[in-house]
């Protein structure tokens, strides 16, 4: 066989290993987006409208961050929205009804965010409850508390330093909702690449039962991401609250789809035990500048839920397929 033949074959083993990555695959198929939409739309490309894809893109992607731990373990969290709407309603009441330092409400509103997400935890962990039909049930707990607390109404007054969270930017260039979304990136890389818990939450997914015969304390981890998924909720919901300058009881509805979305779509296996913090932030990359860019061209929003449907569809078959090779 000549030199040219093996290079040829060489060639050709690398692109269908870069077409085996699923983090190239979304890294290409976000430029794809990115080029055809500005060709599409003028405004795409604007200084306004990026800022508008990253402050949207934050919130989902602070939410992936949690999905993801939860997904790593072979789990679901079908209640993000809700806790998100919740927690955020909650932060608004205390602010606007309690007169609390915004600070002092934040921190309350997280601690709800992992109270919620514990309960979760404990029932699925210790209580043995499929994950689907927890979450399923705190979905409609947490809706129903946020719209029990403001009587389906929003809340409005919240104080001006507040909006700073949402709708400020830092240095004027960089808009906060960003700076949150990297500094939740980065504590999660450390944690799922750096601690032992981490490689815990990765063995748990690949083999439950062989972790817990090596001694690992299962249900406490299995407590812990859950945990985490919760903390990640009212995250956002503190920047959703932010940006409107309103607790929403509403806010949130339909997000943990789009969560899953970004977190299949990144590379992690639904099944659990294979995926990557950084591909997170590129199915949230993705999905964001696909909805600004399907806004912008005027496609109807239900048109919208069908495209996300059909996505999540593909980026599941494409993890199944992909766990068996």
């Amino acid at each position: 066989m000549s030199q040219l033949e093996l290079n040829y074959q060489r060639k050709t083993v690398n692109v269908k290993e870069m077409f085996k990555n699923p983090e190239m695959l979304t890294l290409i198929g976000f430029f794809i987006l990115c080029v055809f939409f500005s060709i599409a739309s003028e405004q795409f490309l604007t200084g306004n409208n990026i800022s508008n894809i990253i402050r949207q893109v934050s919130i989902n992607g602070i939410l992936a961050v949690g999905m993801t731990f939860v997904i790593l373990t072979g789990g679901i969290d079908l209640s993000v929205g809700s806790v998100m709407a919740f927690t955020g309603t909650i932060m608004a009441g205390m602010m606007i009804n309690m007169g609390m330092p915004p600070i002092v409400a934040v921190l309350l509103g997280i601690l709800l965010g992992a109270a919620l997400g514990y309960i979760n935890g404990l029932f699925v962990a210790h209580a043995r409850i499929p994950a689907i039909i927890v979450t399923l049930a705190m979905m409609e707990v947490a809706r129903g508390a946020a719209l029990l607390y403001t009587g389906g109404y929003p809340l409005s007054g919240l104080p001006s330093s507040y909006a700073f969270i949402g709708r400020g930017d830092l240095f004027g260039i960089i808009p906060m909702p960003a700076v949150i979304m990297v500094l939740v990136f980065i504590i999660a890389y450390i944690i799922l690449n750096h601690l032992p818990i981490g490689r815990y939450i990765y063995a748990i997914g690949g083999n439950e039962e062989a972790v817990r015969l090596s001694g690992v304390k299962v249900k406490r981890v299995k407590a812990f991401v859950y945990l985490v998924s919760g903390v990640t909720a009212a995250i956002s919901g503190l920047i959703m609250t932010s940006r409107l300058s309103s607790g929403q009881p509403m806010a949130g509805e339909g997000y943990e789809l789009d969560a899953i979305a970004a977190v299949v779509l990144g590379g992690t296996s639904i099944a659990g035990g294979r995926g990557h913090i950084f591909g997170t932030i590129l199915g949230a990359l993705l999905l964001g500048v696909l909805s600004n860019g399907l806004n912008l061209m005027g496609v109807s929003p239900y048109v919208q839920r069908v495209l996300k449907g059909a996505i999540i569809v593909g980026a599941i078959y494409y993890s199944s397929v992909r766990q068996k090779d």
